[in-house]
């Protein structure tokens, strides 16, 4: 087989299946993992995919910071679906964490409680939402404000939750990879992250089909850290069943 055969092929298998492996191309071609990683290299440097830890995807496969504002514009209505079904799991007398991003604050637009929920947030957007609604005691952290997310990092907000826990985080990321894990776009904002986890009794990851796939500059942590993920109708049946398999609960959001 020659070389621009093997590239036929991979860039088929691509078309059809959006990703590659190395190993599975090697077997299937019948070469060496180190001849697979050479075609891949070939073909990225001609612009025809983007390689992966493992393999090759026809998008990029890493993320970018961007403002809220134009974040809150991308899959609107999926955000919607997810934050309606994210506040079903908020109990009267809850004590929640709301962290920062789009699909977030699009959950603190859908709380309300008749008794009394306590939330703590790095999100401004968040605070000014749920701020005046009857019954929500929010506790704002402080630190470093970010811009580009409306939202605080930094030794501040971390310091503040070593002497608290809580029921339900809900988590925005920016990027999931099965074999990677959760990230985002900021090495501060993903610091953070990990101190929301580890006091949080339950994790709900808030994420539309885009995000999954995608990497981003700082890992939060490994797939089997969290609890729940919540998301759209456009996420493929194959990875709902990867993140099943691996004991995480998946809620499919109309």
């Amino acid at each position: 087989m020659t070389i621009s055969e093997r590239h036929e092929i991979i860039l088929n298998k691509l078309k059809e299946t959006g990703k590659v492996n190395v190993q599975e191309l090697s077997d299937e071609l019948s070469v060496s993992e180190v001849t697979i990683r050479k075609d891949l290299r070939l073909l990225e440097d001609k612009n025809l995919l983007f390689r992966t830890h493992g393999g090759a995807t026809l998008s990029n496969p890493y993320t970018s910071d961007r403002p809220v504002s134009e974040k809150a514009k991308v899959q609107a209505q999926e955000k919607e679906a997810i934050a309606k079904e994210a506040a079903k799991l908020i109990g009267d007398k809850d004590s929640i964490i709301l962290a920062s991003g789009t699909t977030v604050s699009a959950l603190a637009r859908e709380v309300y409680s008749k008794n009394r929920l306590t939330v703590i947030t790095s999100s401004l957007d968040v605070s000014l939402t749920l701020s005046g609604r009857e019954n929500i005691e929010i506790t704002q952290l402080g630190g470093q404000l970010r811009p580009s997310s409306n939202s605080v990092v930094g030794p501040y907000a971390e310091e503040f939750l070593k002497n608290i826990t809580c029921g339900i985080l809900f988590l925005g990321v920016d990027g999931i990879d099965l074999e990677y894990g959760l990230t985002t776009t900021n090495l501060m904002e993903a610091s953070l992250n990990q101190k929301f986890i580890e006091i949080a009794q339950y994790t709900v990851v808030l994420a539309d089909h885009t995000k999954f796939g995608k990497r981003g500059f700082g890992r939060i942590c490994t797939i089997d850290r969290i609890q729940h993920i919540i998301t759209d109708e456009q996420t493929p049946q194959s990875v709902i069943k990867d993140l099943e398999t691996k004991g995480i609960r998946v809620t499919v959001a109309d």
